[in-house]
């Protein structure tokens, strides 16, 4: 909901205000350029203007609550809010709020939210709580009878005065916070299209890190549906970048599969593992790539111990980051749905069929080591050399 004449979105980012003045000012560039992107990519008017703190999307009224949404979907955005532009003149602000009252405002109760930026002005934020307050009542008292309630209001009247142009807003819609895409350095994503990993991919691109996604081919262990899935999540998560390459780098995998397969019994989920690593780290190194995101969280599945994770990365020297280490399985499907990739992983994973009935929780280097084909890791670097690029 937003008020009548609404054409502009106000936008409010977290951890962008934490930086030193320089660097501030160059992820407030990049925040610009990911939502010019969006709003292209979706076909919805606008045009992004940088301001200190806040930037601002000018659009039209007709498109207002898309390009809400589309700037709710950049990374480094907390909230948004559809506004009504006004000069900061108090009289101006009241006459906007009564506007808004008498066409938003239909019965329950009410607050005002009101900050001033510059301190200037001849009045303060408690002026015009108080006036702006008053103003509403009288607006629409002989429609019904109003009531305050500044803990928990069925609506909140927004006010924002700034240093040229006071803003006038119904709601904060929330945004995926962080910091904005392309502020940190890319990593490699093991993709597998299973629920854990597309979020992990998520969490990393909300921390600034554009995502190289990675799929490995399981050959006879995955199979087409297998695959089909991992690239409908990646092109899930490209919807929030449009500006970056998502392309995916397929590995091949099958043919140390089937070794595994028949060379180890217990143990061989996390030689797989290792594989993996040591692939997406011989592919980072191919395209300048500096960590490997997974989906693990600690006790999950049997290779996500605390003992295997310590072992299984030993395969790997980049660092493996796991944003999801220490959630719980609720809270990674809730993401899941959120972000829009769930329903394309709950297809059953190949890789079930490659573990075996008796499964290995506490590992020792050494004795995987000796049990695990000798050129597992050459494998791997070989496997990430030939890995092809295809369209998600």
């Amino acid at each position: 909901m937003h008020p009548p004449g609404a054409d502009t979105v106000l936008l409010r980012h977290g951890d962008v205000n934490t930086k030193s003045n320089t660097v501030k000012r160059y992820m407030e560039e990049i925040l610009v350029e990911n939502l010019e992107a969006l709003l292209a990519d979706r076909s919805i008017p606008g045009d992004v203007e940088q301001r200190w703190n806040r930037p601002l999307i000018h659009t039209t009224e007709a498109s207002v609550a898309e390009a809400t949404a589309a700037a709710t979907d950049a990374f480094g955005i907390v909230s948004a809010s559809p506004a009504l532009v006004v000069s900061t003149e108090k009289d101006r602000i009241l006459e906007a709020l009564v506007e808004t009252a008498r066409e938003r405002y239909t019965g329950g109760t009410f607050a005002i939210d009101a900050r001033r930026a510059d301190k200037t002005l001849p009045y303060d934020s408690e002026d015009l709580a108080r006036e702006g307050g008053t103003a509403i009542w009288k607006a629409v008292e002989d429609e019904f009878h109003p009531e305050v309630d500044l803990d928990d209001p069925d609506i909140t009247f927004g006010v924002e005065v700034r240093e040229e142009f006071a803003f006038v807003y119904l709601e904060h819609v929330p945004g995926p916070g962080g910091l904005p895409l392309g502020a940190q350095e890319p990593v490699i994503a093991l993709v597998s299209g299973g629920i854990d990993s597309p979020v992990a991919a998520y969490e990393m691109m909300k921390r600034g890190c554009p995502i190289v996604p990675a799929y490995v081919d399981l050959g006879a262990y995955g199979g087409i549906d297998h695959e089909a899935r991992a690239m409908e999540t990646v092109r899930k998560l490209s919807r929030y970048a449009p500006n970056f390459d998502m392309q995916v780098y397929k590995i091949p995998g099958g043919e140390t599969v089937d070794l595994l397969v028949s060379e180890m019994e217990q143990g061989r989920m996390l030689s797989l593992r290792r594989f993996f690593y040591r692939a997406a780290e011989t592919l980072a190194e191919r395209v300048n790539a500096n960590g490997i995101v997974t989906g693990e969280a600690v006790g999950q599945k049997s290779s996500q111990t605390v003992r295997n994770l310590g072992v299984t990365s030993r395969a790997a020297r980049l660092p493996i980051h796991r944003p999801l280490l220490t959630l719980d399985k609720q809270d990674i499907v809730a993401r899941a749905r959120e972000i829009g990739t769930y329903t394309d992983s709950t297809i059953n994973a190949g890789c079930n069929r490659v573990a075996p009935d008796r499964v290995e929780t506490n590992a020792r280097l050494e004795p995987l080591l000796n049990a695990e084909p000798e050129d597992l890791l050459e494998r791997a670097e070989e496997a990430a050399r030939n890995a092809e690029l295809v369209e998600p």
